[in-house]
């Protein structure tokens, strides 16, 4: 099982990450990791992420503090 982030802008377009993810062995490890860099993520051009277990999208989420989800 890998656990990964798909990027997007604020147009709904998949972006490159202002911050190179790895693949994740848990969610628990990919949470993480964009609790630590998703100011960097924001700053970089990514509007939203999306966290894919294999090929099934498990949620998505705004990287603005202030967004509802």
């Amino acid at each position: 099982m890998v656990w990964t982030w798909r990027f997007e802008a604020a147009d709904g377009t998949e972006t490159a990450p202002a911050v190179e993810p790895e693949e994740f062995t848990t969610q628990g490890d990919a949470e993480s990791w964009i609790g630590e860099v998703w100011k960097e993520l924001l700053d970089g051009g990514a509007d939203r992420v999306t966290l894919f277990e294999d090929d099934t999208k498990i949620y998505d989420m705004s990287l603005h503090a202030d967004a509802e989800s």
